[in-house]
């Protein structure tokens, strides 16, 4: 099923026409995304997935404010995106916690700035490590604490704010499998809540299909693209572990694996990685 295309009141993203390019030396360009349309609803868990060096981060950032378009435009819940998106929170890849501050003021800090009194801020913050499981871990620093821990301070240092768009590039891939299970399962709960909007980029699709209500699929580059754009009937609220033993989990995958094989197949051929169309590929 291809992706929408019309933009509605409820889009919390919407992309239209929207191409990504970049100046290369000596008067070169390099077109990273062709002219790609997409619209998130304001509840949507949208995981976007695709070969390595196909776009996926890219137009994260062109979402979060961090890119300009080279043409088309971005709206954030039908207003268009001129500047930074002050309505998304961003959980990179690699952690963005302050070694010399603690857990909490790590979390509280986005508070503080945005002027909320150190002591209401403090005490939010004390909240949110109760969420995430790390009451007790309030006065240690990140050095102190595990890859997931860390991962935990950081969902909560974004969370905190209350921001209305979750924008999350492969947040949970530097873990190891079961603490990503754990942290999965953990994102699901705090998301149920209120289901804000998510847009997540991620590469492995047993993660994306288990976690989302969308799975979108980009081609290889250059000039990448969105080739799929396939629903996630799984009901909820999941447990992750559980509903990859569903037999629609395992449909889905083969479905979405089929479509996506290719592309993975070609993105490794261009860096010498795959010799013939007999390669191997592990999902």
């Amino acid at each position: 099923m291809q992706a929408e295309t019309g933009q509605t009141p409820q889009d919390a993203v919407h992309l239209d026409g929207v191409a990504i390019s970049f100046d290369l030396a000596q008067g070169r360009r390099f077109d990273a995304v062709a002219p790609t349309d997409l619209a998130v609803g304001a509840h949507q868990f949208v995981a976007i997935v695709g070969p390595t060096g196909c776009g996926k981060s890219t137009l994260l950032n062109a979402t979060a404010g961090l890119l300009k378009p080279a043409q088309g435009a971005v709206s954030i819940f039908g207003q268009p995106l001129t500047g930074m998106n002050k309505s998304a929170g961003y959980l990179f890849q690699q952690d963005a916690l302050m070694p010399w501050k603690t857990v909490i003021e790590n979390v509280a800090i986005g508070l503080e700035i945005a002027g909320v009194a150190r002591a209401e801020a403090r005490r939010e913050a004390q909240g949110w490590l109760e969420r995430v499981g790390l009451s007790a871990f309030a006065d240690r620093y990140p050095q102190m604490l595990s890859g997931g821990q860390r991962k935990r301070v950081g969902l909560a240092q974004v969370l905190i704010r209350n921001p209305k768009l979750l924008l999350m590039d492969e947040p949970f891939g530097p873990l190891d499998a079961q603490t990503r299970l754990i942290m999965g399962d953990l994102l699901l709960n705090l998301w149920s809540e209120d289901r804000k909007a998510v847009l997540f980029v991620t590469h492995d699709l047993d993660e994306a299909i288990a976690l989302s209500d969308r799975v979108i699929i980009m081609s290889a580059g250059p000039r990448s693209r969105i080739i799929g754009d396939y629903t996630i009937p799984l009901a909820r609220p999941r447990e992750i572990g559980e509903i990859r033993h569903d037999p629609l989990f395992n449909d889905l995958h083969r479905t979405i694996w089929n479509a996506l094989r290719d592309e993975v197949i070609a993105a490794y051929r261009q860096t010498g990685a795959v010799s013939d169309t007999k390669a191997s590929v592990a999902s």
